[in-house]
């Protein structure tokens, strides 16, 4: 039977709130939508405004004529006229003689009468007085008395680019905030705000981090929720940042040397020159396709723990759950302890990370996932019993947690991270 879609939902205890998945889904067209409107804005801003200009400064070829007749172009905009400055010029191009009205490659009106009328004083008839054009080699009808700085048409990109970032950016967030609770997305977002004054969380031992951001989301079948480690997250948002960025350079030069191929007037230097961007720029997208089929492709992975903070030597429960549509060829959990040392080396400011501790405590092979019936499993997790506790300073940070890693078939390999906070024993006794 055909799983129902309800947009009511029941989430815990006598609440009912909105449907997670249609709430999800209106903010991914509202980004998308911006998105899709900055990448068109962009386009059009191009096509009409910075390729033409840097045509006009760059491929036009240089050329003497005669200023026949000007005059003052008006049109009716929103009730307000507008103008620019018409000049009639004829100039030879290969023995043949054209006549055109133009000023610059914008052609564009205004309500600056008088800048029009001082322009059109700078260029009266005169028989005797030949003056500058410049005219596209490959249509000499397209011709230009003046040509443009170049600098006002590149912060027209301003406002597309702003589009991209702003619908980029709440995507990026719906990935990132993809399978978290409501609890967790406010826990997350308050995270900065409930650190110490010296950048690190308090608790009640020194320099280690506190339990409560790993405390706030309570689980459905043990105690606590885990969330997931923000550098995971943070690392696909980087990657579509500095895609979008990159490929987006790489395309204003790549428009233009495409353009000239097509025109039959190949700039083999700039074309040259741009292929390892381009090649770069194409690695970056199949990394960001790579990361997105990982982290939304196979669905959020949901652990659970009976206890926290943790204990050397102490044994407690985990719940896993997997959901998703795919078939898991293999699902491993990992204890992991991360060692990291920043120091000074020269100049230079260096940080490394050693894992010094890892140990698998649960593994299954085959298993299908459908979204009606998540993979699940229970198993038993225990801390050594001399294990370093949770440390963080500003130079070295000790960091438990769990790993999931998963191989699905026809998807890139997964992982996901999420972070324990392991106190100190009491008195010496870890059971305490």
């Amino acid at each position: 039977m055909a799983r129902r879609f309800r947009v009511w939902q029941k989430k815990r205890g006598n609440r009912r709130t909105g449907s997670p998945k249609l709430g999800s889904f209106g903010e991914a067209v509202f980004f998308a939508a911006f998105f899709l409107l900055g990448c068109g804005g962009l386009a059009a801003v191009f096509a009409t405004l910075v390729v033409p200009q840097w045509r006009a400064n760059h491929e036009f070829v240089a050329g003497r004529c005669l200023v026949l007749d000007s005059r003052l172009g008006t049109k009716q905009a929103d009730n307000i006229t507008l103008y620019r400055p018409e000049i009639q010029i004829e100039y030879e191009v290969d023995g043949e003689t054209y006549r055109n009205w133009t000023y610059d490659v914008r052609g564009e009106y205004s309500a600056d009468e008088a800048r029009a009328e001082k322009i059109l004083a700078q260029f009266r008839p005169d028989p005797n007085r030949r003056c500058d054009c410049w005219y596209d080699p490959s249509d000499p009808n397209t011709v230009v008395l003046v040509r443009s700085s170049g600098w006002w048409a590149w912060l027209t990109l301003i406002v597309p680019f702003s589009f991209m970032v702003i619908g980029g950016g709440g995507l990026a967030y719906l990935v990132f905030s993809w399978g978290k609770s409501t609890e967790r997305r406010a826990v997350l977002a308050g995270r900065a705000g409930s650190r110490g004054g010296n950048g690190h969380a308090t608790s009640g031992f020194p320099c280690v981090p506190s339990a409560k951001n790993v405390t706030d989301s309570p689980g459905t079948t043990l105690a606590f929720r885990l969330p997931t480690e923000a550098a995971t997250a943070w690392k696909l948002v980087v990657t579509i940042l500095a895609c979008l960025v990159w490929n987006g350079i790489v395309s204003v030069f790549a428009f233009g040397a495409i353009g000239g191929h097509l025109r039959g007037e190949p700039d083999w230097l700039l074309t040259l020159v741009l292929l390892p961007f381009a090649a770069v720029g194409a690695g970056l997208a199949l990394f960001l396709v790579r990361q997105l089929l990982a982290t939304t492709g196979v669905g959020p992975t949901l652990v659970e723990i009976s206890d926290q903070p943790l204990r050397p030597g102490g044994s407690y429960r985990l719940f896993l759950s997997q959901t998703g549509r795919l078939r898991l060829d293999s699902l491993e959990v990992i204890l992991a302890c991360d060692e990291e040392a920043t120091f000074r080396h020269g100049t230079n400011t260096r940080t490394e990370t050693r894992r010094v501790y890892e140990q698998a405590v649960f593994s299954s092979q085959s298993s299908d996932v459908r979204p009606a019936a998540p993979f699940t499993a229970k198993c038993e997790v225990e801390l050594p019993a001399g294990a370093m506790h949770s440390f963080k300073s500003d130079h070295n940070e000790v960091s438990w947690k769990l790993i999931v890693r998963g191989d699905a078939a026809g998807r890139p390999r997964f992982e996901r991270a999420f972070p324990l906070i392991v106190h100190p024993p009491q008195n010496g006794n870890p059971d305490a």
